[in-house]
């Protein structure tokens, strides 16, 4: 076979790479409730004509992705399902555009048309973001990163005002909301509340106007982080419902065991036992029927079994089971990729405090100092420094005489406060 060259020009002409028409198209799908199912091997057989008519909804998805008809793209029906009359072809539709365009501005005065945004555009947003969420695996929180999402954000937005097709206006709010919700993230890991909460209802206005489920279980699932630092812990449940609610939540189990395990986070802290310990039976389960090696959006590429360990580990220290607590947090520090550097500070951080919780001071004390050497070269992001303000708190009202607990705040209290 020669190959489909229409659809390798189109690839060529938006700037996209493989593995990014791979994300687009199954983020395409999964927003319109379908399952992501694209893999580089679909896109290997559409770039070498195996596949000349792809599945329906993978057609729809790459019409959304490339602004252009399957045909458009060189893909063939079968001869049963090809219409009477062949489609237009493009090179024709440009030369009676041309033509008509030639006739008329010999009567109007011709005005040059702003520039067309389309679908590399989003895909160069969305690629910024990635670069963000990379950051934050790392450091965390901090103004800095809030400022450059906000930029993005403002960015997406103002190519609203450029000419552009409705679905492509669709993506920019789409893109809009989710820088919004990076900066919101940001906040709430920075410790900064109120700025959180105002940014999370611009991202959830954004995720509306976008139709994007994805947006906005994201945006419901930061709230619910946002009423738990709040001690808001009936809000925060509430707000871990509204993100099971979400269609991406209902249909894809990844997204519907994140928002069980947030909804058990927020039970335990009401003291709801049963109700922990069902919601995280919940997130297990549907964890086990998703496909990890989906494509998905990058923030929520922390989530899988290890971080569903750490959670695991928090709602079993809150209700009281502190060497479950304990034995959840060593595995999850065993499988919690290195990248992510201030998840695993913060589940040894809780570690520390399960281990503290049984009276094993020497070894929390111990476990918590090693939380400093991960963050190593960067400040602490405000959420963790409370955390290691309940663990200092914590130490001092169960060991107020203990030696190694004075020694361990003399030590570290300003490596926990550095900004």
């Amino acid at each position: 076979m020669d190959g489909n060259e229409r659809f390798i020009d189109a690839l060529h002409e938006c700037g996209v790479t493989q593995a990014e028409l791979v994300n687009a198209v199954n983020a395409h799908l999964i927003s319109a409730g379908h399952d992501g199912t694209v893999s580089d091997r679909t896109v290997r057989n559409w770039r070498s004509g195996k596949t000349r008519w792809p599945h329906p909804r993978q057609r729809q998805a790459l019409e959304a992705v490339f602004g252009y008809t399957a045909e458009e793209l060189g893909f063939s029906p079968p001869a049963r399902n090809r219409p009477a009359s062949e489609p237009e072809s493009p090179v024709d539709r440009r030369n009676f555009l041309t033509a008509t365009t030639s006739t008329a501005a010999v009567v109007v005065p011709f005005v040059s048309a702003p520039p067309q945004v389309g679908t590399s555009d989003v895909i160069r947003l969305r690629s910024g973001l990635d670069a963000l969420m990379t950051l934050d695996r790392s450091r965390g929180g901090h103004e800095g990163l809030e400022r450059a999402a906000l930029a993005g954000a403002a960015e997406a937005l103002g190519k609203q005002k450029l000419r552009t097709t409705q679905r492509i206006r669709h993506r920019l709010f789409s893109v809009a909301a989710d820088y919004t919700a990076t900066a919101a993230w940001s906040a709430i890991d920075a410790r900064h509340m109120d700025r959180a909460s105002q940014l999370l209802g611009q991202a959830l206005y954004l995720a509306g106007m976008a139709k994007d489920p994805i947006a906005e279980m994201r945006i419901w699932n930061s709230y619910a982080m946002l009423a738990h630092h709040r001690d808001e812990y009936a809000e925060a449940v509430d707000a871990a419902y509204a993100a099971q609610g979400t269609t991406i939540a209902r249909r894809h189990p990844l997204y519907s065991s994140l928002a069980h395990a947030r909804t058990a986070i927020g039970h335990s802290n009401l003291g709801d036992r049963q109700a922990a310990l069902r919601s995280l039976g919940h997130a297990q389960d549907a964890l086990g029927k998703a496909e990890m090696d989906e494509p998905k959006p990058s923030w929520v590429a922390f989530y899988g079994p290890a971080e569903l360990l750490a959670m695991t580990a928090i709602v079993q220290d809150r209700i009281g089971d502190s060497a479950q607590s304990e034995a959840a947090s060593h595995k999850a520090l065993r499988t919690i990729p290195k990248e992510f550097r201030r998840n695993r500070a913060l589940a040894t951080a809780r570690l520390a405090l399960a281990q503290l919780h049984q009276r094993d001071v020497d070894q929390a004390c111990s476990t918590a100092a090693t939380v400093f050497p991960l963050m190593s070269g960067n400040p602490i992001p405000g959420r963790m420094r409370s955390l290691l303000g309940d663990y200092y708190r914590d130490l001092i009202t169960l060991a107020p005489d203990a030696r190694i607990a004075r020694e361990w705040g003399d030590r570290y209290r300003s490596e926990w406060s550095r900004l």
